[in-house]
């Protein structure tokens, strides 16, 4: 699961770095109803204390959904504040700005590149496995540092 676990972060910081990543439940909406072959993986990031918000649920059971039928690799995240960190999101907002939305994050490979990852590789390797075992969206906890 470690090794899951960090394959999920280097392959974060490759996607951000490389513009391969849309963060935010409505800009994955988007991307996905404009371009859903583009996807390869979707990220649902939520904590124990955000379990209850209905709304985001909805959200995420539509997500999922849209991905089962388009063939989108899905992992369930913990750790939103270690989400923040990888992404380089400020620790606290200075009133002026809103906090991205880092509930659904989305990772893009476009139809004219062939970029290769190796922690995309090894977090496709891991749904798959968990497929196998139906386990059709699997959990990941990303540990504070």
């Amino acid at each position: 699961m470690q090794t899951v676990s960090a394959a999920v972060e280097e392959l974060l910081v490759a996607a951000q770095r490389q513009d391969r990543l849309t963060v935010g439940v409505y800009e994955s909406a988007k991307l996905m109803n404009v371009d859903p072959d583009s996807v390869v993986l979707c990220l649902l990031a939520i904590d124990e204390e955000e379990e209850d918000d209905i709304a985001l649920q909805i959200h995420f059971t539509l997500i999922q959904s849209f991905c089962c039928d388009n063939d989108i690799n899905i992992v369930r995240v913990s750790g939103m504040q270690r989400l923040a960190q990888l992404l380089g999101e400020p620790a606290e907002t200075q009133g002026t700005t809103e906090p991205r939305d880092l509930h659904c994050l989305l990772v893009t490979n476009p139809h004219t590149d062939t970029w290769k990852s190796h922690g995309l590789v090894e977090v496709a390797s891991y749904c798959e496995e968990s497929r196998g075992n139906n386990q059709w969206v699997p959990y990941i906890s990303l540990q504070e540092r």
